[in-house]
């Protein structure tokens, strides 16, 4: 069985999404390529060369692939689908704009966001807002599927795969690239952080928000995360947001502060390896899934945490 796993990356370099959806494509068994897709992505395809478990780097290198629209991209990978018996992508923002589009042209059924490979054609995902996990079985000719990263390791870099450049010239397309946008933090990146500290709508105001979570996050080398009541209240910006629409994320240690525990923002932190709740009501629904909870005051609570913190650092 040959994986075909299309490469996420920001043009200059892979996100850590490729390197885990990586691992989910070589327990398919057989050779895995993978195509990079961009304009001058040279540093790209040198960087998937070295991950563990490449077989091969497929190159596209030209205009028509710089921002990574989807339909050329979708355009490109069904041209090169029929040497292969899976196409693979990360549930990222370009797999889940792209993927779909591939299953379409190719006739398939898409499988979204497994996080367990059970066999060749065997999955699981989760469904029901991640309150059930599906086992599903495909039974068309070749898989098409996208990989919720969160749920495996990150493939290691000891690879030397060889690097093919291909031509490939896409249709014309109806959509452009207009502007790009990137939120900017020195912060680490909340999908791939050790540490998340996040807040909800409990701190009242962007103001307390920020003033009480930011340096408990500082302390912590956390990424800052929210619940979309805390999003939609603009206590902080979407890129905050955890959860079924937001960002899925499994870090290490997962603090959620004032968030009451809503299935859809639970859905995308419960894989966290340790969850510490801190709420002033007993009955949240976040304890239930929480390793360590602390009822208690948050506008108390927080700045106690912070100098307790920073007191161990100083000692």
């Amino acid at each position: 069985m040959t994986t075909l796993l299309l490469a996420d990356h920001d043009g200059n370099s892979l996100t850590s999404a490729t390197a885990r959806a990586l691992t989910a494509a070589a327990q398919l068994g057989g050779d895995v390529h993978v195509l990079v897709a961009g304009a001058d992505a040279g540093d790209v395809a040198a960087a998937a060369a070295r991950l563990a478990g490449v077989t091969k780097v497929l190159l596209a290198d030209a205009p028509a692939f710089a921002h990574q629209l989807p339909i050329p991209v979708a355009d490109l990978l069904v041209s090169l689908a029929p040497a292969y018996d899976a196409v693979l992508a990360a549930a990222s923002s370009n797999g889940k704009a792209t993927m779909p589009r591939v299953a379409a042209l190719l006739d398939m059924m898409q499988i979204s966001e497994i996080v367990a490979v059970q066999g060749p054609t065997v999955f699981r995902r989760p469904t029901y807002a991640g309150n059930a996990i599906q086992t599903v079985q495909s039974s068309d000719s070749k898989i098409v599927a996208t990989v919720r990263a969160s749920a495996f390791a990150a493939a290691g870099e000891t690879g030397n795969a060889p690097i093919e450049p291909i031509q490939f010239t896409p249709v014309a397309t109806t959509s452009e690239f207009v502007e790009n946008l990137p939120f900017k933090s020195d912060r680490p990146e909340l999908a791939a952080a050790r540490v998340v500290v996040s807040g909800g709508r409990a701190f009242g105001s962007a103001a307390e928000f920020d003033r009480l979570l930011l340096p408990l996050a500082d302390q912590l080398g956390a990424a800052i995360g929210a619940s979309r009541a805390a999003v939609d209240a603009g206590y902080a910006p979407n890129s905050y947001q955890v959860g079924q629409t937001g960002t899925i994320v499994a870090p290490d240690l997962y603090i959620a502060v004032g968030i009451s525990g809503a299935i859809q923002h639970v859905a995308g932190m419960k894989e966290a390896k340790v969850i510490v709740a801190i709420n002033a009501d007993p009955d949240a629904p976040i304890f239930e899934i929480a390793d360590y909870g602390l009822v208690a005051d948050i506008f108390s609570a927080l700045p106690e945490l912070e100098a307790a913190l920073k007191a161990r650092q100083e000692t």
